[in-house]
């Protein structure tokens, strides 16, 4: 563990020049670019689920998205934000007005880019009738009337974000947010051009066609769901300069083996290890661990008969052993998680990490779950209990669920779990629509704040999957957000560390384990930033030799 926590600091410090990525097999490696130049070829272990940057929710979107399309502001190497597409920034004496002077720059169609653009896609992201998952990060934003928008009582054009002239954005917040421009680095903020939005209609985002750049790259081919995804450089990027390669290739691999033996042919340039093969190639000169921000865990449906019991939500979350799933299965750096905010993810008043100063909750404890699941057999008078657990298609989450599935049978028994795979995409839809008994799942931290998590778990936020709901957690939330704790960091800190003690002694969630990667990076290719918070994956700095 300490080996562990010593990487992931070290990440967190350094500017790393790795991927996650590679491609799949022989198919497309060859240059993504009509220029015939350096492709830097990537792998991803899902599918992209969504180019639209209010729709998307995942983090390979995320970093698909960032590479075509920039936000106010993007994140250097060591995660602080630096401005983007904003070229300056100015802020209130009281922290309440920001005024961004927008860059000289195009969209990938010849269109300039203007405040105007971000204004659409801002309101665009807060109304209702978009239905966007990220909604409530407007609220977190803290942006004037956000809030009344995203609950229907305002209309969009009340949002504080105003066009003042094509080069001029400014944004009113309702009150100060220390991590405002950290947050302005997510996609769910990035620029949208109305027009073309408009044109393209459902279409919109689903093809090179219906996808315009304003980043580092575009699109030269896409569709939904593809396992092939090129990349061109973006020659209208303001800052096309700094971009050292022509293109980049991403490839959809689920499979581990397949994934390494298109490395080691020299069809990929960066490989994802899992199990075994970290044993394999740990000692080989291309090999490095990265640090990742994402909890992984078991999400219950408290609507389906039975996981409303507090006891037998507990006793699931006691029966299996993290250590053997982080040691024996993953072997990429991940960490047990006894906890619902990761490690490295914020720093308090007291300058220490959340996690310093916190607890450790639903540790492994087979004999203590016994004991709340025969309290639950009683509540519930039955004896016996069949549930479902979804699980996306990747290898490494398919061998966590079949360890889960071994270990709570075998420590509960009478409780019987079923396998249900399917691609994440589906996963997350029917997550989305409340249509699962239990998944396991992941979460990634948007921005710098244990609030990332504790937010989800409110009674009315779309990502609250679970169905939980407690009125004094949400009063908490709220004051934590814009209210009196808002105005108080300490006090503040104090009760987000209450709030996830409550969701963890209501096992609300079941965490499993906090992602590790373990990397294999050809030595000619340096660039790829790693960022345990917001876009998984930076890639405007690539460079291949």
């Amino acid at each position: 563990m300490k080996n562990v926590k010593k990487l992931l600091t070290l990440v967190m410090s350094l500017a790393l020049s790795v991927s996650l990525v590679a491609c799949g097999g022989s198919k497309g490696s060859g240059n993504a670019s009509s220029g015939g130049g350096q492709t830097v070829k990537v792998q991803f272990d899902v599918e992209v689920a969504s180019m639209d940057p209010q729709i998307a929710v995942d983090g390979t979107s995320f970093e698909a998205i960032a590479a075509v399309t920039e936000g106010l502001y993007s994140i250097d190497e060591a995660g602080s934000p630096i401005l983007a597409a904003a070229e300056s920034a100015e802020k209130s004496e009281d922290g309440l007005t920001y005024t961004f002077k927008i860059r000289d720059n195009k969209w990938s169609n010849g269109e300039k880019v203007t405040a105007k653009d971000f204004v659409f896609a801002w309101r665009r992201l807060a109304d209702p009738k978009t239905a966007s998952e990220y909604g409530f990060m407007m609220s977190i934003a803290g942006v004037k009337n956000a809030d009344d928008i995203l609950a229907g009582k305002k209309g969009i054009e009340e949002l504080g974000v105003t066009a003042k002239d094509d080069q001029t954005l400014v944004v009113e917040l309702s009150h100060p947010v220390t991590f405002f421009e950290s947050l302005l680095a997510f996609p769910s903020f990035f620029p949208v051009n109305e027009e073309f939005y408009k044109e393209a209609g459902d279409s919109f985002a689903t093809s090179p066609e219906t996808i315009l750049a304003n980043g580092p790259y575009k699109m030269s081919s896409y569709e939904p769901a593809a396992t092939t995804i090129d990349l061109v450089k973006n020659e209208d990027y303001w800052d096309a300069e700094s971009v050292k390669v022509d293109g980049i290739q991403f490839q959809v691999i689920k499979d581990a083996q397949q994934t390494m033996l298109a490395y080691q042919n020299g069809d990929l340039d960066v490989a994802t290890l899992a199990g075994d093969q970290v044993e394999q190639f740990k000692e080989d000169p291309e090999f490095t661990n990265v640090a990742a921000g994402y909890l992984w865990y078991v999400s219950v449906n408290l609507k389906v008969p039975g996981l409303e019991n507090e006891n037998l939500r507990k006793a699931i979350a006691l029966s299996y052993d993290k250590e053997a799933i982080v040691n024996n299965i993953l072997k990429d750096g991940s960490i047990v998680a006894d906890f619902a905010v990761p490690e490295l993810l914020a720093t308090g008043p007291d300058g220490k990490d959340f996690r310093e100063t916190t607890g450790t909750y639903l540790a492994t404890d087979k004999a203590k779950a016994l004991e709340y699941f025969n309290k639950a057999k009683q509540e519930l008078g039955k004896e016996t209990f069949t549930y479902k657990m979804m699980v996306e298609d990747t290898e490494s989450a398919q061998n966590v669920a079949q360890f889960l599935q071994s270990e709570i049978q075998t420590t509960l028994p009478g409780v019987k779990v079923e396998l249900e795979v399917l691609p994440k995409k589906n996963r997350v839809e029917r997550m989305q629509s409340g249509d699962f008994e239990t998944v396991l799942t992941r979460w990634g931290p948007d921005y710098a704040d244990p609030m990332t998590y504790l937010d989800m778990w409110t009674t009315d936020s779309p990502n609250n999957y679970g169905f939980w709901s407690n009125a004094e957690y949400d009063k908490t939330i709220q004051s934590a957000k814009d209210g009196e704790l808002a105005l108080n960091p300490e006090e503040r800190w104090e009760a987000l560390k209450g709030l996830e003690k409550t969701v963890m002694d209501e096992a609300v969630i079941l965490p499993v384990y906090q992602k590790g990667n373990a990397v294999m990076i050809k030595s000619n290719v340096t660039g790829v930033e790693h960022h345990s918070v917001g876009v998984p994956r930076i890639f405007k700095n690539l460079a291949k030799n």
